[in-house]
């Protein structure tokens, strides 16, 4: 099969190789892929091999939709042909090949609705999202007029969190710097947007909010630690995604808050092969639920045009100028396989 890969580091590492078919084992489904969505942990791994050329180029991507080729022998709930969607595990290769294996507990039906694109599109950061919101900072109930910043709401992460949070009675106020993403997250249904680039108490107080029962910080974790620290109210929780470089203080003025300070990362449950990994496919069941009855969005925004090495490079190099709104995908539809030009559409 055709694979993608990088051999070191750099962006320009990124090819295109042959590699035997992968073979599931009893528990994992053999998927043709016809869709990958990108996101800023792509980049990360890419970036971790070091600047010395593996023996083999290391296949890289998580999300994908496709359709099921076989299943293992102890596989229930999927057969040859269904249509499906998932993010894959980050101690295996990634989903950027024509063919993948995943583990079944990982997978869900895609929306019946969403094209492969589309549906590539949500799973890494829906999960990010629903984990946060109703399994790290809470039990998934909310008194009424509960308030939510979000830091970085147009990001893919953030694209997720506004409209799982507006289902959930929360009202949402994200962050934003720039007219049109501002835009994005009004149209994702955030109740009011403030500027990230700007002290945030002033603006979060001319809108009528002194404090934060729930953040979810999805952007520097550091550059914000006393601004959210000082928004956060009393017994709130703080949710993190991004890791600090540097050693922060994680007592004062949060201790005096009692707060509850929780970090989030997708792949846990798949990287220790937990018992409840099969979470992440019921959340996805769930989500593709909501795709179809209208009330949860399509997060693709560029679509980068088929599969190739050129248009995988450009995909990392627009992530890593921290510019993109919502999510980025890229198709394996036949018919556009043969063309390696970089096609940059805007949906």
């Amino acid at each position: 099969m055709k694979a993608y890969g990088a051999l070191n580091s750099s962006i320009e590492s990124i090819r295109e190789f042959d590699t035997p078919n992968p073979i599931p084992a009893a528990d994992e489904i053999l998927i043709r892929v016809r869709a990958v969505s990108l996101n800023p942990v792509d980049t990360k791994v890419r970036s971790l091999i070091g600047s010395d050329d593996l023996d083999a180029p290391r296949i890289l991507g998580f999300d994908a939709a496709g359709t099921v080729e076989s299943v293992g022998a102890s596989v229930e709930n999927f057969s040859p042909g269904d249509e499906v969607y998932y993010s894959g595990d980050v101690t295996r290769p990634g989903s950027n090949a024509e063919l993948h294996t995943v583990q079944a507990a990982l997978v869900a039906k895609k929306p019946s609705s969403f094209t492969f694109p589309e549906a590539a599109a949500l799973p890494l950061v829906t999960i990010t999202a629903w984990e946060l919101l109703f399994e790290r900072m809470s039990d998934g109930t909310f008194p009424p007029n509960t308030a939510i910043l979000i830091i970085n709401g147009a990001g893919g992460v953030g694209s997720a969190l506004i409209p799982l949070a507006k289902s959930a009675g929360l009202t949402v106020v994200a962050t934003a710097s720039r007219a049109e993403t501002s835009e994005w997250c009004t149209q994702l249904g955030a109740d009011h947007v403030i500027n990230h680039r700007e002290p945030l108490r002033p603006q979060a107080e001319a809108i009528g909010f002194k404090q934060f029962p729930l953040i979810a910080n999805l952007h520097n974790t550091e550059t914000y630690w006393e601004t959210t620290a000082d928004l956060l109210a009393p017994f709130g929780a703080l949710g993190l995604i991004v890791e600090t470089k540097n050693p922060i203080d994680i007592g004062n003025p949060f201790r005096l808050k009692s707060p509850r300070i929780v970090w989030e990362y997708m792949p846990t449950r798949s990287r220790f092969q937990t018992a409840d990994m099969h979470r992440q496919g019921e959340i996805l069941a769930e989500i593709a639920k909501r795709c179809d009855a209208g009330t949860f969005p399509k997060l693709n925004t560029t679509h980068l045009g088929s599969l190739s090495a050129a248009n995988l490079q450009e995909a990392h190099r627009q992530l890593e100028s921290a510019t993109t709104i919502g999510k980025l995908t890229i198709d394996l539809n036949p018919s556009t396989m043969e063309s390696n030009d970089i096609d940059d559409q805007k949906i």
